[in-house]
């Protein structure tokens, strides 16, 4: 009964001065509404970068070209590349787990249909590329093992090469001319929009690799392997036995590749964005010490307007321990009042961040529930010296003080 007395005493008190209450616990609406928001906005960028990886493929391990030594010159990842064909046939064939390989060439050119041009990427893939990189089309279809064996003058687009050279017509069916080479489009790609490295993966002319080699770039090698686990634990085993497999198959010579897989470039994506998110979410805390401060203060004005009244509760039989209760109270229902106000405010801002922007969003549950409890600690915190002080009051000083 008397920790309900005390309560309804205390709510009575911040009742009386309802402006000066809500004021401060304004610091905390706004320390709350501050933490939110921004971890808000940080969850949603991670959130991004979780997708842009994502869109790169399933279970993706690449090998590209690197650490060669030719005539005392070394150059590292990407100078050079010994990579072919037969090295993809060989990691399908001899490595348990890999589903699809797709040998990759790239080149840049000049594209040209319909009395347009454009300046493109050329990418040689093997058919397997759309499920290695989870790419479905939206018109035609992929090109098969033939065309590969065939080296077929046949091109599938990405949609910006789609806008660019057919505009208000449809591509399937229909002649592109790549370094004055006519390719026949049979498909289309789905839309993508830019990576996580900011490249418009729609801007993209996909041919079969044995074309792009024989026809366009006029190669023997390729520049890197793509290949697709069949499942996301088995890539980290993959991933080591395309480096014991290749390296077995250049005889000794020292290492000129380099294998990455997927989760590597995820796991530092995704560190990028958590340490962004955690960095705003410790600048908005400051915002809740500044708020705590504020309540420190005002509860020590408290203590000194109500210096009679506490004298009075003191000589009528309270103890110093339901002083301090009191007045610790008051001081957690400030900061909690503000902490579910605050909360209100940082979803709010959140969505309107979201809305006006286009920024993607992701209010976090643990960090609601979070940036409450530390509302309310706050509220312990800063409210304890004020409560404290209070309590220590000689009841017979207090009842004289004017």
């Amino acid at each position: 009964m008397r920790l309900v007395a005390t309560t309804v005493i205390a709510l009575r008190a911040l009742r009386r001065n309802k402006m000066r209450s809500v004021l401060t616990a304004l610091g905390m609406i706004i320390g709350v509404g501050a933490v939110i928001a921004l971890v808000s906005i940080g969850n949603g960028a991670k959130l991004q970068v979780e997708a842009s990886v994502a869109s790169l493929g399933q279970n993706v391990i690449s090998v590209y070209p690197g650490s060669v030594s030719t005539s005392g010159a070394r150059g590292g990842w990407g100078s050079a590349s010994t990579l072919t064909p037969d090295d993809a046939l060989a990691i399908q064939r001899e490595i348990a787990g890999v589903v699809a390989v797709s040998p990759e060439t790239r080149d840049r050119a000049q594209v040209l249909a319909n009395g347009l041009n454009w300046n493109t990427t050329v990418f040689g893939e093997s058919p397997d590329f759309t499920s290695i990189r989870a790419w479905d089309l939206s018109e035609g279809a992929m090109f098969t093992e033939a065309d590969v064996r065939s080296a077929a003058k046949i091109a599938v687009i990405g949609q910006t090469i789609a806008d660019q050279v057919f505009p208000g017509s449809a591509p399937v069916g229909q002649t592109l001319r790549i370094r004055n080479i006519p390719f026949k489009v049979v498909g289309v790609l789905r839309s993508k929009g830019f990576n996580y490295f900011g490249t418009d993966q729609d801007d993209a002319v996909i041919v079969p690799y044995t074309s792009a080699m024989r026809r366009i770039a006029r190669r023997t090698t390729v520049n890197t392997l793509l290949i697709q686990a069949l499942a996301p634990e088995q890539m980290f085993r993959i991933q080591q036995e395309t480096t014991d497999l290749l390296q077995q198959r250049r005889a000794g010579r020292d290492p000129d590749f380099t294998v990455r897989n997927q989760l590597e470039l995820a796991q530092v994506a995704t560190a990028n964005a958590r340490n962004m998110t955690a960095l705003l979410g410790a600048i908005a805390s400051v915002s809740l010490i500044v708020g705590g401060i504020g309540i420190m203060n005002i509860m020590l004005v408290s203590v000194t307007e109500r210096t009679r009244e506490i004298g009075i509760r003191l000589a009528i039989g309270a103890h110093d321990h339901d002083i301090r209760l009191q007045f610790l109270l008051e001081a957690m229902v400030l900061s909690l009042m503000g902490g579910a106000l605050g909360i209100l405010l940082g979803v709010g801002a959140s969505q309107l961040v979201a809305q006006l922007n286009g920024w993607p969003t992701l209010v976090s549950m643990p960090a609601v529930i979070g940036a409450f409890l530390f509302s309310g600690a706050v509220g312990i915190l800063f409210g304890f010296y004020p409560a404290h002080k209070a309590a220590q009051l000689d009841p017979i000083e207090a009842l004289r003080f004017e």
